[in-house]
């Protein structure tokens, strides 16, 4: 059960938890492949296979392992092997990369994440805890957040307990002083759970749950978050 009075402060997961990442990603990777239709042709043809793409992600992951935790970079590598591989220039894989990020900042928030950030953040501080890359200020919601620590930052991910303590040194609060809210039942729970945070697990989907520990509470949705929390809409 969710001990109320020791929550001095909320890490707060992003993807699937703010924001679907699914069209997210599916959007990035479309005007990806227009920007190299005509800037490396061949490479945009090489990368309409899906067996392709798979292989280069699974090369790329194996050439650069101490990369594992850095998403980002792995896609720009990616890109780079593939450029190499088609003939065209490795260098347009900064550019390339770029167009891929820039998309990457433009997500479409569930309905309920901007009320229910606006609610918390009167209350609690929040940091946002992502092994991905968004930033929450460029998505347009940074207003709410007293920082960030992402997987890049942290040198390892979600979940290591290692960026879970970080993000409460972050935040200047012991461990146990902090309630982490995600989506993910191993990256976001376990993890927290096992550096020894209060957990809620936010399932929109009504998914089952799969782990042997659980979370001390599971919402549907940030509204219903903020009623947990006894946090006033603003």
């Amino acid at each position: 059960m969710l001990d109320l009075s020791k929550i001095k402060a909320i890490t707060l997961d992003l993807d699937d938890t703010l924001w679907p990442i699914l069209p997210t990603i599916e959007r990035c990777e479309r005007l990806l492949h227009t920007w190299l239709q005509e800037q490396a042709p061949a490479t945009a043809l090489l990368l309409t296979d899906p067996h392709v793409r798979r292989e280069l992600r699974e090369t790329t992951a194996q050439q650069w392992p101490d990369l594992a935790h850095d998403l980002a970079s792995l896609r720009r590598e990616a890109i780079r092997l593939a450029l190499q591989r088609a003939g065209d220039a490795p260098a347009l894989a900064e550019p390339a990369f770029a167009v891929f990020h820039a998309a990457r900042m433009q997500v479409d928030l569930f309905e309920d994440a901007r009320p229910g950030l606006a609610s918390l953040a009167q209350r609690y501080p929040i940091l946002a805890l992502s092994n991905g890359s968004a930033d929450v200020h460029q998505v347009g919601i940074g207003e709410y957040f007293k920082g960030s620590v992402s997987a890049r930052d942290a040198g390892v991910s979600k979940p290591d307990a290692r960026i879970f303590q970080l993000a409460a040194q972050t935040l200047g609060v012991a461990v146990c002083d902090v309630l982490h809210v995600g989506d993910d039942a191993m990256m976001d729970v376990v993890g927290a759970l096992n550096a020894g945070m209060q957990t809620v697990w936010v399932n929109r989907a009504d998914h089952l749950w799969s782990q042997p520990q659980h979370p001390h509470a599971t919402v549907a949705s940030m509204t219903e978050l903020c009623d947990l929390l006894e946090v006033p809409a603003s």
